[in-house]
């Protein structure tokens, strides 16, 4: 290690310091959390203009850096499964009604689904009025390297189907599925856990002391989770500093200017989509700027992480602590949100490239014959993506390889993936959270007084259960 890291890391070190003191002052969560974002940008793009980008000292500073970001993401991701299965199973306990549990699933689902349909003709929209096209993209090394890998991975994604999907959902082996062995372990896990709740309240009448020691222990349990999301939780500020601290220090701003048009688009479709699910809320009833200053430390984090599964702890703390939502809608919300129908990177991303890519076998992607089967696949293809990295990969070589487009193509964006996808996160965790929201407002079920509270998300020692 060179001199030049260790003083990198002593500022970061500096940082992290500067954040702990904050908390100790008991600066509030979203404060915590946006100072942490903007050191964040400062110190990355201090780094870069020291060193620059592709530098083996931004490199090496970079995976001391991961050890704060990434290792804060695996916390996360370590009690997405166990958070998941025992809040389901807690919450079928106290729904116990089966019928309610068709509607918040049904509601919830059709959202997702619908609003993936939505975010994907805006993204259709955006290309048309930003004039995109793959057609004279140049290639380098490492797009021609990225068009290849994917070209391996079509098989994979030729062989998804909907019947295919739709059975993978079911846990065979449900103890291989907590690892997340599967993409689609998240929804598996559910479907476990709703039958565990199920087959619980069956024996409530026939054997009530069965079911009350059964319901004491998921109590338990349940609290024991509950403490270890907020005690993770508490480490967001820190890991969101290092995620974007590595983000900035090792973006090409040469090539996110080759590809400004995109990235300009993206986001403007990412940016309107947004403006859908706030109208979602509004038409529910709810204040839309209220609403979206309680989910923006959540977004912040799916920014920075670009990981939907891992950001279903936040995201299930801050609709029942601050939207007032019932944890079982709220978990339900958030683990299916991670799965199915991501709006960012399952609508808007795979319908842009899609009309990019068109043009280069001589299709024009603005006629009814196109649009209609994509629009199509799109969103039956939007079931079972990932919510981890590369799930936008996925959705993109499903809904290309079904258009018949070259798949290879897509890898002309590699450079800019990290600062697109970061975007894409956001508007996944922003969809799930609008579902969840909108289902609780129809099934009666938001506690208002919670949802009107200026009260900060609880994650520190003083306010903790």
């Amino acid at each position: 290690m060179n001199l030049q890291v260790i003083l990198n890391l002593a500022v970061a070190a500096i940082v992290l310091a500067f954040l702990v003191v904050q908390q100790k002052r008991h600066a509030s969560f979203t404060v915590r959390v946006f100072s942490a974002l903007g050191v964040g940008v400062v110190m990355g793009a201090g780094l870069q203009a020291l060193y620059g980008a592709g530098s083996d000292v931004v490199k090496v500073t970079g995976q001391y850096l991961d050890i704060v970001g990434s290792g804060y993401v695996k916390l996360l991701q370590m009690i997405v499964m166990p958070l998941i299965m025992v809040s389901i199973v807690s919450a079928i306990l106290k729904l116990r009604n089966a019928s309610s549990l068709g509607k918040i699933s049904a509601l919830t689902i059709g959202t997702l689904m619908l609003t993936t349909t939505v975010a994907a003709a805006i993204g259709i929209l955006m290309a048309k009025l930003f004039g995109l096209s793959a057609a004279g993209l140049a290639s380098n090394a490492a797009e021609l390297a990225r068009g290849a890998y994917l070209e391996g991975k079509l098989a994979d994604a030729q062989s998804i189907s909907l019947p295919n999907m739709l059975l993978s959902f079911i846990p065979s082996n449900p103890f291989l599925d907590m690892t997340g062995a599967r993409k689609t372990s998240t929804i598996a896990v559910v479907v476990f856990a709703v039958f565990i709740g199920i087959a619980a309240i069956g024996i409530a009448e026939k054997k009530p002391e069965h079911f009350t020691s059964f319901d004491h222990a998921v109590h338990v349990a349940h609290s024991i989770v509950m403490r270890m999301v907020t005690l993770v939780l508490r480490l967001t500020p820190y890991g969101v500093f290092a995620l974007m601290a590595q983000v900035v220090s090792s973006s090409s701003y040469a090539d996110i200017l080759n590809l400004i048009g995109f990235v300009v688009a993206s986001y403007c479709a990412l940016l309107l989509m947004f403006c859908v699910h706030l109208a979602m809320v509004s038409a529910s009833g709810l204040n839309p700027l209220r609403y979206t200053r309680k989910i923006l430390p959540v977004l912040t984090f799916a920014f920075t992480s670009r990981t939907s599964a891992g950001s279903i702890p936040m995201s299930v703390q801050t609709q029942t602590q601050r939207l007032g939502t019932p944890e079982g809608i709220a978990n339900f919300a958030a683990s299916f949100g991670a799965t199915i129908g991501q709006n960012g990177c399952a609508g808007i991303y795979p319908a842009m490239l899609a009309v990019m890519i068109a043009p280069t076998v001589g299709i024009d992607p603005f006629t009814a014959s196109f649009l209609v089967p994509l629009l199509a696949i799109i969103t039956i293809g939007s079931v079972g993506v990932a919510g981890v990295g590369g799930g936008a990969t996925f959705a993109a070589l499903i809904v290309l390889s079904s258009m018949n487009l070259p798949v290879a193509l897509a890898g002309l964006l590699i450079s800019i993936e990290p600062l697109i996808d970061m975007g894409r996160t956001a508007l996944n965790v922003s969809g799930s959270i609008a579902a969840g929201t909108v289902t609780s407002r129809v099934m009666g079920e938001t506690n208002m007084a919670a949802f009107a509270s200026d009260q900060e998300l609880q994650v520190d020692s003083q306010s903790a259960a």
